[in-house]
């Protein structure tokens, strides 16, 4: 080998630019030691980073070339590189590796320049972005529109803590999502999905909507609420306002059901997992007759939820069984996880409140959907600004490639 050379061919794409240049190099023997094309509006970047044989004429090599990029219509730049330093990018592979996922209604300017000031001031290198949402028409007007583009970048934040601080900061500053994830094969290899139900699949909760039809409505919001801030024990806040439940007809129960709406991008979201393939459930401290209702509506493979005592036709204020407060929630998931022959790292978990938290730390990815203020900062990723379907981008998926799913 004599000469490394960077090619870097540029301009307005049409067919055959790839094969033309690469014929060209392949006359003098060239070894390609890596390459990279894009297309943005039409415009072509294509680099190739070129090993050029000692027998070979670099200079000749470099003018047909030229000549061959001319007669195509384009440019091209060509960048020496010596052998230190292709040894020096050579050392960097296996380096570690993060997937940077913004998310909004929409993406500007300031977005990614602040967003980017933050990956450069932790010392982070961005190799790659790519943009994961649909092209945007500029003649309608869609309150409820959605734009992703995913950063590929390189090393170790040098203070991960604050980092994901300033993310955070970020997202709320702008009214955006900002997700950052290792990018390792159980990325690639993510299994099951599971969900918490209310105020996470659907937009209630169910235990206050009950309460509005026993007339303590406002008693047990209250609580709820408390509950979910991590403010309540959750089993002493559940028993409290179950017993206040007592004497309610359970006649009401399909109706508070079917007056229940999921949240946005609930149904898309399901449909597309369980066409790739993927297992979900929904792991609720919720009651089953509400989750059963919902996995007959979406074809959830699996709901583990209280059960509600009923005698007589009456609700007595109690449930069957153990309650399902956060810490069984975690060991229903892992439970689940051993049942289908899946690493916790393959596991996705989504949910809102703070008896979410456990089964959120434990899965490979736990995030955090429209969350309580202490839920999104502890958890590992979060989503407030878009709809459940939004988890797609996290996993690398655009709209092109669910497009295709129908």
């Amino acid at each position: 080998m004599k000469d490394i050379l960077l090619i870097n061919v540029f301009g307005e794409d049409k067919p055959g630019v790839t094969n033309a240049v690469t014929n060209v190099l392949s006359i003098y023997e060239v070894t390609i030691l890596d390459i990279g094309q894009a297309v943005i509006h039409d415009q072509l970047n294509l680099g190739l980073l070129a090993a050029i044989p000692s027998a070979a004429d670099t200079d000749a090599l470099i003018a047909q070339i030229e000549t061959c990029v001319s007669g195509l219509e384009m440019r091209v730049k060509f960048l020496p590189i010596s052998e230190h330093r292709y040894q020096q990018w050579v050392l960097q592979q296996g380096k570690s590796r993060h997937i940077v996922t913004l998310l909004g209604r929409k993406i500007e300017a300031q977005h990614l320049a602040a967003l980017t000031a933050v990956v450069t001031k932790y010392q982070l290198n961005i190799d790659k972005i790519v943009r994961l949402s649909g092209r945007i028409n500029l003649h309608e007007s869609d309150q409820l529109g959605r734009a992703c583009v995913e950063l590929s970048v390189r090393g170790e934040a040098s203070d991960p803590h604050a980092f994901k601080k300033s993310l955070l900061e970020l997202a709320h500053q702008y009214d955006i999502d900002i997700a950052f994830q290792e990018d390792n094969i159980f990325r690639r290899n993510l299994r099951l999905v599971v969900f918490d139900m209310d105020s996470t699949l659907i937009d209630a909760e169910v235990i206050d909507e009950l309460a509005i039809e026993a007339g303590v409505g406002q008693q047990v919001a209250e609580t709820t609420e408390a509950a979910m801030q991590g403010k309540l024990d959750f089993k002493q806040s559940f028993d409290q306002r179950l017993a206040l439940l007592k004497g309610l007809d359970a006649s009401v129960l399909p109706k508070v059901a079917q007056r229940l709406t999921l949240n946005e991008g609930a149904e898309h979201l399901i449909t597309t997992l369980k066409k790739l393939g993927f297992k979900t459930a929904i792991i609720s401290g919720g009651f089953s007759f509400f989750g059963e209702y919902l996995q007959n509506i979406l074809g959830v493979d699996y709901v583990y939820a209280n059960q509600l005592d009923i005698e007589d036709g009456m609700v007595t204020g109690r449930v069957k069984g153990d309650i399902i407060d956060g810490q069984r929630k975690a060991d229903l998931l892992r439970e689940l996880a051993n049942q289908e022959g899946l690493m916790l790292e393959q596991v996705i978990a989504v949910g809102d409140g703070a008896n979410d938290l456990p089964m959120l730390d434990i899965a490979g990815l736990g995030i955090a959907f429209r969350a309580k203020p202490l839920v999104e900062a502890s958890a590992k990723q979060a989503i407030s600004s878009l709809g459940l379907d939004s988890i797609l981008y996290l996993l690398g998926y655009s709209d092109k490639d669910t497009g295709v799913l129908g």
